[in-house]
């Protein structure tokens, strides 16, 4: 019987246990902010590209406004280990090899990534890092890397689980901080784990550079809002800014991930971007409601026949609101200061236009077709 019992009582402790706790390597307080090179180049990747885009954001402001990420996807390397079992850079694409290209990146006061794949091999064909968790880690860690996304092709169906938290513990024994992304396209619920295992967890599958495609990751992870706190975050996926939305939808893009606390990583031609797409990623007043140290990411208040309003609670007790028009016609968006959390009369700042205004109770705006209105909401 007492056996029995202390198995209930186990068994009671464990329904009762919380959420996984933040992985604790004392990154990611605050989502993290970068470039990736992907969404734009596909395997083109080569240093010439990661350094002109370090230098690039070094100039054009993004850095300023808290992009700290230069990082490498897929194709970065050799199709074989060396003799001793190491990962080699492709010479041809990286002369410099990575640590190289690592040193001027950090010699811009930036910071750089790498990709590998919890798997036998990465989706595009090169070794994976399956079995190799530690050597590999320590590799990262002597080239200076700072941040590793980790893929989940060529899996061989072991379970996400086991495969990200081998390298989890692999990255904390180097010693080095590296910002650990895990990259597992939302299976196995990963965000009921994420938190205790790295420092953002990707929701979906892959986004594309179209609307519905923003929009159906934007419904998918919009409804996680509880697993994200600082140092872990629901990751909906790199923006696809400046690669073929339209400025309307480009916008929305960016207001929504800000509102949703996601990770910020512009992928996108940096060095040839125009200047409304730098306009963009640069905006401070969108990126301080995804920065707000108060960590948490925003929920749906109402959302009815294609539009939705968001709310985001801020550390000062201002709360972001986007109003959000999922359809093809421009519409009128309501809410109120009371739905949002506030009470009664407050002021108003519209976060793209810089325009100010109060209210007392009612928030509504014109808003274009798949477009966004952002507020910035401080009162009572």
């Amino acid at each position: 019987m007492k056996r029995l019992s202390l198995l209930i009582a186990a068994v009671v402790m464990l329904a009762a246990a919380p959420p996984a706790q933040a992985l604790g390597n004392g990154l990611a307080k605050t989502p993290q902010m970068g470039f990736n090179d992907w969404n734009a180049y596909g395997c083109n990747v080569s240093e010439a590209l990661i350094k002109s885009t370090a230098q690039a954001m070094h100039g054009n402001g993004m850095q300023a406004a808290g992009y700290q990420y230069v990082n490498i996807d897929d194709c970065w390397l050799t199709h074989n280990r060396d003799g001793n079992g190491n990962l080699v850079p492709d010479r041809a694409k990286f002369p410099d090899g990575i640590a190289g290209t690592a040193s001027y990146v950090h010699s811009l006061g930036l910071k750089i990534g790498i990709y590998e794949d919890a798997g036998t091999a990465t989706c595009a064909g090169y070794p994976g890092s399956l079995g190799h968790e530690r050597q590999d880690a320590n590799t990262f860690a002597s080239w200076g890397v700072d941040y590793l996304k980790y893929d989940n092709c060529n899996n061989t169906g072991v379970s996400a689980r086991s495969r990200y938290t081998a390298m989890r513990d692999a990255l904390a024994a180097t010693g080095r901080q590296i910002l650990f992304s895990l990259c597992n396209w939302g299976q196995e619920n990963v965000w009921t784990w994420g938190a205790g295992v790295g420092n953002s967890w990707r929701t979906t599958g892959d986004i594309s550079p179209s609307f519905s495609s923003m929009l159906g990751i934007f419904h998918a992870n919009v409804r996680l809002a509880s697993y994200a706190g600082p140092g872990g975050w629901n990751d909906p996926d790199m923006l696809e800014i400046g690669n073929g939305m339209s400025t309307t939808e480009d916008r929305a893009e960016f207001s929504l991930w800000a509102e949703m606390a996601a990770p910020l990583i512009a992928g996108t031609n940096i060095a040839g971007a125009s200047s409304s797409t730098v306009s963009i990623l640069s905006n401070k007043a969108v990126i301080a409601v995804d920065q707000d140290p108060l960590g948490k990411q925003g929920t749906m208040v109402s959302s009815s026949g294609g539009h939705d309003v968001l709310a985001k609670p801020l550390t000062n007790g201002d709360v972001a609101v986007v109003l959000f028009n999922e359809t093809g016609s421009t519409a009128t968006i309501s809410t109120t200061t009371a739905a949002i959390g506030k009470a009664g009369a407050a002021n108003l700042v519209n976060l793209w236009s810089g325009a100010t205004s109060t209210t007392t109770g009612a928030i509504s705006a014109s808003v274009p077709a798949h477009g966004v209105v952002m507020y910035r909401v401080s009162g009572r």
